[in-house]
């Protein structure tokens, strides 16, 4: 899994996260500051050790 940071057509930051086949997992909200995407990028690689998984009935 790999995070991509990347400019959309409004000129805000925005980072993906693309699994090891190539297809996107997820994709952020917009970010006026590059470092903003960075800050957001570090800390979901912060928790994720922490993250639980839940089973949710439907």
């Amino acid at each position: 899994m790999k995070f991509e940071i990347y400019t959309d057509s409004a000129g805000e930051f925005r980072f993906r996260i693309r699994a090891t086949n190539g297809n996107i997992l997820v994709s952020s909200q917009g970010y006026k500051q590059k470092a903003s995407a960075k800050n957001a990028i570090e800390t979901i690689k912060a928790k994720a050790a922490d993250a639980e998984t839940i089973e949710v009935d439907s």
